[in-house]
């Protein structure tokens, strides 16, 4: 499992690719080569840049889910429409399709904020209002998700 770390701002040039910043891209160098998925989030106004490696473990996933369940099917096929697979170029930049950069709002100036295993695209406007409305209710948040520690062991809490 890959563990990503750090939000970087950068710039999109006219035909939306995206140059990786160097500590980003150090930190997924192991998997570079393999390639990634660009695709809409689900539950943000953002697009998801998943490594081939932790992509192909959602796809597993996914494949076991009992596809003659007609809201699977209506999942499996409203969560893989738009993907799009992707590598770096030569200059270490990716290229968004036209397609996802409208359903982000693409502009000029680009967030790139990891999530984990993934890396999230965001407007720089947007990432910044979305930010501002989580820390709101931020400590709430993190007692209601992180608060039942009861599955911890004692060696596990910090």
């Amino acid at each position: 499992m890959i563990n990503i770390l750090g939000t970087y701002e950068c710039k999109a040039d006219s035909k939306g690719r995206i140059m990786l910043p160097s500590p980003l891209k150090k930190q997924i160098a192991s998997v570079i080569s393999d390639g990634f998925v660009v695709k809409r989030s689900v539950f943000n106004k953002c697009l998801e840049i998943h490594p081939m490696s932790e992509w192909n473990k959602i796809v597993n996933q996914v494949n076991q889910l009992n596809r003659f369940v007609k809201k699977n099917n209506d999942f499996i096929r409203s969560y893989m429409s738009g993907l799009k697979i992707v590598n770096l170029d030569s200059s270490s930049r990716i290229l968004i399709p036209k397609d996802l950069i409208v359903f982000a709002g693409l502009e000029k100036q680009i967030v790139l904020s990891s999530s984990v295993n993934i890396i999230e695209v965001w407007d720089k406007k947007e990432y910044e209002i979305s930010v501002s409305k989580s820390l709101n209710n931020f400590g709430d948040l993190a007692e209601e998700v992180m608060g039942d520690n009861s599955y911890l062991s004692a060696d596990d809490i910090p």
